[in-house]
């Protein structure tokens, strides 16, 4: 995409527009003052000292760009969050401290480094070490011999990063696979935590209640909304689970399920590979994952488990095929989602968003830039999309991102894309119409391995055929649009307006859980 910010201001070249600038961008207040997200940034233009390149990735709140320091040549990552993005001020909030801690935390060798901020008008830029030797799970398939010794090396490497972030009085709150990156391609290489997002500081004793993470790495007691940092040892245990057998302890199709498989925590050391696996290897998976956090093994101490301290002693028997098969399904099966999810993302900021600007003008009946509530209810059932007011009201003061009482064009914004996402299915259609490419109404094999090509190893007809057989529940070798909704909506909602969303949703479902005291699980 190039460089994301306009050129030096003394340059006499044609400026380049700013992606994250945009008539509706939540970034300027009602009194007139510029939102401001970071305390004490490096500076106000990256150009000046940094050039973006190409795309990288891109998630949630923004995108990654390779980021070269004009001045040494060394080549980085810059992660710019649209200013558009931050649609609250728990959203805010997230960003701020995740700089925050990154900059608490000591030079740590597994441990991206923040390198340098900038905040302008539209965007937040972190540049950040570059780790261009991709995901955890694809460098260990790609391997094609992976055995317990290996799982060994890499869980010391997670509970190390634990180890230092608890050292220093931080909780990570969302360790999983995706988010540890080798720096580099070589063997060597070094692996690396790289997102803070839900990290928090925390002080000895102290109890969290607000429920975040990923579900199938969430411990308990965070669905019981009362936790503390043994949290991320429950979440290094179900990835040294992944690791040893290529599947989830706790799995379901449904939030609901998910959470329910986790408050009973029930872990199946049944299914191979586990046979053959070592006693010691099992016996420090049980006590990552016991259920009770005050009996469940600190980092420190699983450091100190046999089979850590004696890793290079530990089985070096290939774990077999099956294994490397269940990751490297695992692994694309998040590209699958991930791939839709971009195209549902494109989808909104090419097309949807131009008939929002023509809504709003319809329910500002005052003409004054301003809807009050009353307005936006009126303006809900004009557009047949009518809300109970109670939820209208609840929208309102998510989106008054000012708390001036009425929503300007980009408080509308949030709030109309948040709505059509709850509320119809036309955009995971749009994702379905970019994998059928014959437009069949079927995404069939061939279309899949097309769309996934840039993402499959040399197994990839063994990987497709796992999707396939997971996503096919009619089985007849294709999958349909509800298929593919249903895959879409498995085991996490896919439809995020904001964190804050995400929270709400898991909030209700875990005062369920508290209510009655059951392990019925509901939203």
């Amino acid at each position: 995409m190039g460089n994301c910010c306009a050129a030096p201001g003394g340059s006499s070249r044609k400026k380049k527009p700013n992606p994250f600038s945009v008539d509706y961008a939540v970034n300027h207040r009602s009194d007139g003052l510029k939102l401001c997200v970071l305390k004490d940034p490096t500076g106000r233009d990256i150009s000046i000292r940094y050039e973006l390149g190409r795309e990288l990735g891109r998630g949630e709140f923004g995108i990654t760009y390779l980021c070269t320091d004009k001045s040494t040549g060394e080549v980085l990552a810059c992660k710019s969050i649209s200013k558009k993005k931050l649609r609250t001020a728990v959203d805010i909030e997230d960003v701020r401290r995740e700089v925050e801690i990154m900059r608490h935390l000591p030079k740590h060798p597994n441990i991206v480094t923040l390198k340098d901020t900038y905040e302008d008008d539209s965007a937040v830029h972190l540049v950040m070490e570059l780790c261009e030797g991709g995901e955890l799970f694809d460098r260990i398939v790609a391997r094609g011999h992976y055995t317990e010794r290996a799982a060994a090396a890499v869980t010391r490497t997670i509970v190390e990063v634990v180890q230092m972030c608890h050292k220093h009085g931080v909780m990570h709150r969302d360790l999983k696979p995706e988010n540890f990156l080798f720096a580099n391609k070589k063997e060597t290489s070094p692996l690396k935590a790289i997102d803070f997002g839900l990290s928090v500081f925390f002080k000895p004793g102290e109890c969290f209640t607000e429920i975040v993470g990923s579900p199938y790495y969430m411990a308990p007691e965070v669905l019981k909304r009362n936790y503390g940092p043994e949290v991320d040892v429950w979440s290094a245990g179900v990835i040294l689970y992944i690791l040893l057998c290529g599947v989830p302890p706790f799995w379901a199709e449904t939030e609901q399920g998910v959470a329910q498989a986790i408050i009973r925590s029930v872990v199946d050391f049944k299914r191979d590979p586990w046979p053959k696996i070592s006693d010691n290897a099992k016996d420090l998976v049980k006590r990552m994952l016991n259920p009770d956090p005050k009996r469940r093994l600190t980092a420190q101490e699983v450091l100190e488990h046999p089979w850590l301290v004696n890793a290079k002693k530990a089985p070096n028997v290939p774990l077999g095929e099956t294994v490397r098969a269940r990751l490297k399904q695992f692994s694309v099966m998040n590209k699958f989602k991930k791939r839709a999810l971009r195209v549902v993302a494109e989808h909104l900021s090419v097309e949807e968003v131009a008939g929002i600007k023509e809504m709003f003008q319809l329910m500002d009946i005052n003409n004054n830039g301003k809807i009050t509530l009353e307005e936006l209810k009126l303006g809900l059932q004009k557009a047949g999309n009518p809300v109970p007011d109670p939820d209208v009201q609840m929208l309102m003061e998510a989106a008054d991102f000012d708390g001036n009482g009425t929503l300007d064009y980009g408080e509308f914004v949030a709030v109309t894309i948040h709505l059509r996402k709850m509320g119809n299915d036309e955009h995971l259609h749009k994702a379905f119409l970019y994998f059928d490419r014959n437009q069949s109404g079927y995404i069939e094999i061939e279309e899949l391995t097309d769309c996934l090509s840039d993402d499959l190893g040399s197994n990839s007809e063994e990987v497709i055929n796992a999707i396939i057989h997971d996503v096919d529940t009619d089985k007849d070798g294709r999958i349909s649009y509800e298929e593919f909704a249903a895959m879409m909506k498995a085991g996490t909602d896919w439809r995020k307006a904001s964190r804050q969303y995400s929270r709400e949703r898991f909030n209700s479902l875990s005062l369920k859980l508290m209510k009655d005291g059951s392990l019925q699980v509901t939203m």
